[in-house]
């Protein structure tokens, strides 16, 4: 069962998008907004956004005060899934259709670029005061998150990417913005400088968990995650259990990765293949140590910020979600 708070504030923050983005109808500016409403309108668990009013109210404000962060990290979240899916030629989000497969590249690029825009005008409207540090921290979110997607994208190239090296990207690609979405509900709560530091830190923990469920779920999970299973394999990403089933596996294991690298004849045989090996070589159960100590690491943080108990409980399942998420 969902918990209360996620159902009260997922509630406001759809309300908040549609409220903001009926500013820019579907069918104006031929056709540009469509894509972005179509993409919003699938609605993911939008726990960066929740996680930006929940920041707020932990420091002791109305979560109204924090939904212009909220808004604007959920549109960019939003504008970096729709150009990803081009990079990564992914046919679903969400169990629909992506946005470049139901229009075409240009209008997801050209879409994806107003989205980007549209999520500073939505930041545009915090309290004046907090604007500066809000969008100083929110631009080098930005920044961060496409040199982590640069590096996933060299990584493709490459054969001896490490561990850490990964997890460097991740932390840039993934976590940086869950970690923003907190310190951004902090600073809009007047928060001090010591507090938001520590709620990003908190972020920056969760974020690493979600990242790492994400490719155990790409590659182990269901068809209702709502995206391809296995697509991470059949492009050849170097994610943690690939890379680590290559460090750490027999000849076997690597022969067997070396042998399906680039091999797209056979799609259902190449995800048994590669899965097996990853199972061989201990990397499932690598991936859920990791993500375990990323947990305990966010729940230290919740200790270390003092919350009421009722926060405190909040943010603990707001952990525990994202090592049990199936979508």
């Amino acid at each position: 069962m969902s918990h209360p708070n996620l159902i009260r504030l997922k509630k406001h923050v759809e309300q908040a998008v549609g409220q903001f983005l009926n500013q820019w109808p579907e069918g104006v500016g031929d056709g540009l907004y469509d894509p972005i409403h179509y993409l919003m309108q699938l609605r993911g668990k939008q726990l960066r956004a929740v996680m930006a009013l929940s920041a707020a109210e932990a420091e002791g404000q109305h979560f109204s005060e924090a939904m212009p962060v909220a808004l604007g990290v959920e549109l960019f979240h939003n504008f970096t899934l729709m150009h990803d899916d081009i990079m990564d030629a992914a046919p679903i989000r969400r169990g629909k259709e992506t946005v470049h497969v139901k229009w075409n590249e240009n209008a997801a690029i050209l879409s994806g670029d107003a989205m980007y825009t549209l999520s500073h005008i939505a930041l545009s409207e915090l309290n004046p005061s907090y604007v500066p540090a809000a969008l100083k921290l929110f631009n080098r979110t930005a920044l961060e998150v496409c040199l982590g997607q640069q590096s996933d994208m060299a990584f493709e190239s490459r054969q001896n990417v490490r561990v850490d090296e990964y997890l460097e990207m991740i932390r840039l690609k993934t976590s940086v913005l869950v970690a923003a979405s907190l310190a951004l509900g902090a600073i809009a709560a007047g928060s001090s400088e010591e507090r938001v530091k520590i709620w990003y830190e908190l972020g920056e923990q969760l974020g690493l968990a979600f990242q790492m469920q994400d490719d155990l779920l790409d590659t182990f999970g269901g068809d209702a995650v709502g995206k391809q299973i296995g697509g991470d394999i059949l492009s050849d990403k170097k994610t943690f259990l690939r890379i680590h089933a290559w460090e750490n596996g027999d000849d076997a294991v690597r022969q067997t990765l070396r042998n399906w690298d680039g091999n797209r004849t056979d799609p259902v045989s190449k995800i048994e293949a590669v899965r097996s090996s990853m199972i061989q070589a201990g990397s499932d159960t690598a991936a859920k140590a990791v993500m375990t100590t990323q947990i305990d690491r966010a729940k230290a943080c919740i200790d270390q910020l003092q919350l009421t108990e009722d926060h405190a409980e909040w943010f603990r399942y707001l952990a525990s979600l994202v090592t049990q998420r199936d979508s």
